[in-house]
Order: C-alpha cells, then structure tokens, then sequence
C-alpha cells in the first residue's frame, strides 16, 4: 500500500494521473477487497498489493500491470497501453457494477495485533529421540 499520506495528497498528483485527464479514460481506486467481484473479473490482487490493471469494456480485454508501483512505471505502463505496444488479454467474467464503498477516512490502517505465544513456552513436550525406533 502506498500509505494514507500519498492518498490525501492525490494519487493522480502523485502517480501521474493528472498528466491524462484529457484522455478519453477514468479511472477507479479501491483498497484491496473492496470491490472483490471486479477483481475477480480482472484476475487481479492474487499477487498482490497494490495491482493495476487497464479495462476496456467494448473490445472486452484488459491490460496488467505486471511492474512496480512507482510514477515512473506507471507512467511507462500507460503510454504503452495508449500506444497499443502491450498485448490485452480477453476478459473471461463480464465486469459487475461497482459496490458503493465505505469512504477513506484519511487514515492509515492499524496492523493487526500479533497473537502471544509466550505461554507455549511452558508446554513440556515429550523427548521425540525417545520414541524414535529403527525399522
């Protein structure tokens, strides 16, 4: 994830976005899982976070974006989608409507807390060279 402080200062400043709003595409963020069903219609997030993909939905094929997730690379990413120079592949599922979202509250999110397994140390286990036997 690229962290709440590049999401409140604009992912398109940041990541290039603004370069092609006069492009005839939009664009969608979502956090993982947020919207599943799309992700699973354009076999993205298995690898991963975050994951981008380029749709288009009349000639039924999506583009991956299969590099890191820097201004440089995404901006290397979409000029070759403009240009045509990255083979689509073909959708597979048809593309379901968004899900209205639970809107960002402009925080980070908190790590799960870690489990204590210090009392595992006080378990006696049974000495397993003991049991052992040749065949």
């Amino acid at each position: 994830d690229v962290g709440g402080s590049v999401r409140s200062s604009g992912i398109n400043a940041e990541y290039g976005g603004d370069k092609y709003k006069k492009r005839k595409f939009g664009w969608v963020w979502s956090f993982a899982g947020e919207q599943d069903k799309l992700q699973e219609s354009l076999e993205i997030g298995g690898a991963g976070y975050p994951a981008l993909a380029a749709l288009n939905i009349k000639k039924n094929a999506v583009l991956h974006h299969r590099g890191g997730f820097s201004k440089d690379s995404i901006n290397e990413f979409l000029q070759y989608v403009i240009a045509g120079r990255i083979a689509p592949s073909v959708l597979r599922k048809d593309v379901p409507k968004l899900r209205k979202a639970t809107p960002w509250d402009g925080l980070d999110g908190q790590m799960p807390e870690e489990e204590d397994y210090s009392d595992l140390d006080d378990m006696e286990l049974e000495d397993l060279d003991a049991v052992k036997t040749e065949l």
